[in-house]
């Protein structure tokens, strides 16, 4: 089995020109894995550290230092890398050497072994069928902590077309929605100037009753039947919002408070008068209780736990108890390293808990979570819809459709 013989860590850069950290793994002397660490604007406060301090410098420094507690180890087995970083750094959120690192370097190393092997990186993962392919998630119409002052509190409007037969025709499904949506709000506001946030979604100066009634009208537009041919998600991202002092929910753009009652109100409505197929982090990172009131009332929409769950199988445990999602999106680099975002995945499944993998707002041009996906039986692939960091996740996913062994697409929700 191919073992680790050299690693070489760099700074480079993500899509919102941040700094992260890059970094090659080569296994038995010539066979190359490479993986670059994203980063969110909005983070869950369990989540991994990016850098200790905050800075990428020392992380890299950190590395270095450490490189040959790395070398000799099977590739192949994430495990291995885990318990070789914890090793380095025994901090639950990477605070000493930095999620960054785990990240890159855990996901470089099973790159390498996938290369040495000559297999594609989703059948090292996942060594058994059946390998299906998530629907792709993409990021429509956003706000929030994902574009600027104006735009709608919701962070994001996603779309899924749950009516297509195959990754090709889903993706041309979003592509059409998308430039749709920009008629439309062209159609309301004559100086729309064609803003986009981080994830490529149109940023427009409404509010969020106005998005979400833009959003409906493109999906008429397009000739979809909403919640037949095209569904749609929001992420509400419920912690920016959340006054832990005042217990309100503050919609700041839209002058418009809420209590938690309210809240679960609010998010209710607009799970019932939009169909919605997927409703992330609707109330705060630590309110299970509510977010439990909201998945026994919806049972065909994914409630979803992102910074309730920052891919931890400690706090997925915790949501079972409660019973608060059916859905939680996987981001390796919240909980750091890929075992232990394999770990969470297990987790997930065992609980019959649908996984959303996920970008983060900063990104690379890295594909590596469009194998991931597959191999944690993901339902949907959240990897918005355009931009270059965002198409080539996208596009390994059309690549992949040349393995037989890959056997189509799943319900997000059955």
């Amino acid at each position: 089995m191919p073992s680790i013989s050299s690693i070489r860590g760099r700074i480079v850069f993500n899509s919102r020109g941040s700094k992260s950290i890059e970094i090659d793994v080569v296994t038995d002397g010539k066979f190359i894995g490479r993986a670059c660490a994203p980063s969110g604007a909005s983070v869950g406060k369990f989540e991994a550290q990016s850098f200790p301090e905050n800075k990428p410098e020392e992380a890299l420094s950190m590395l270095n230092a450490n490189i040959n507690r790395f070398v000799g180890l099977q590739a192949e087995d994430p495990l291995a890398v885990y318990d070789a970083l914890k090793s380095i750094d025994k901090t639950d959120n990477y605070s000493k050497i930095g999620g960054s690192v785990a990240y890159a370097l855990s996901i470089a190393a099973v790159d390498s072994a996938a290369n040495s092997l000559g297999i594609p990186l989703f059948k090292l993962l996942k060594q058994s069928k059946p390998y299906k392919f998530p629907f792709p998630l993409g990021n429509i119409l956003g706000g929030g902590a994902h574009a600027g002052p104006g735009t709608p509190d919701l962070q994001e409007i996603l779309a899924c077309p749950v009516g297509a037969e195959n990754i090709v025709d889903a993706l041309e499904m979003n592509f059409k929605l998308h430039r749709e949506t920009r008629k439309v709000i062209e159609s309301i506001d004559k100086r729309f100037t064609y803003g986009k946030g981080d994830e490529g979604a149109w940023a427009p100066n409404v509010n969020n009753d106005q998005a979400l009634e833009i959003i409906e009208n493109a999906v008429n537009n397009c000739g979809y039947t909403l919640g037949k041919d095209m569904a749609i998600g929001i992420d509400f991202a419920s912690s920016s919002f959340w006054n832990e002092e005042k217990q309100l929910y503050d919609y700041a753009r839209q002058g418009i408070k809420r209590d938690i009652g309210e809240q679960i109100e609010f998010a209710n409505r607009l799970i019932h008068d939009y169909k919605l197929i997927y409703a992330e982090d609707p109330v705060h990172e630590g309110d299970f209780e509510s977010m439990a009131v909201l998945n026994k009332k919806n049972p065909k929409t994914l409630v979803t736990g992102d910074d309730m769950l920052v891919t931890n199988a400690g706090r997925i445990r915790e949501a079972v108890r409660y019973g608060a999602c059916s859905g939680a999106i996987l981001k390796v680099n919240q909980a750091g390293s890929l075992y232990e975002a394999l770990d969470f995945a297990k987790e997930c499944n065992k609980n019959n808990i649908k996984i959303i993998t996920s970008h983060r707002s900063g990104e690379s041009v890295d594909s590596h979570i469009s194998h991931i996906a597959i191999a944690t039986s993901s339902r949907m692939l959240k990897s918005g819809v355009l931009g270059g960091e965002r198409i080539a996740k996208l596009n390994e996913l059309v690549r992949l459709t040349e393995y037989d062994l890959i056997e189509g697409m799943q319900s997000p929700v059955l």
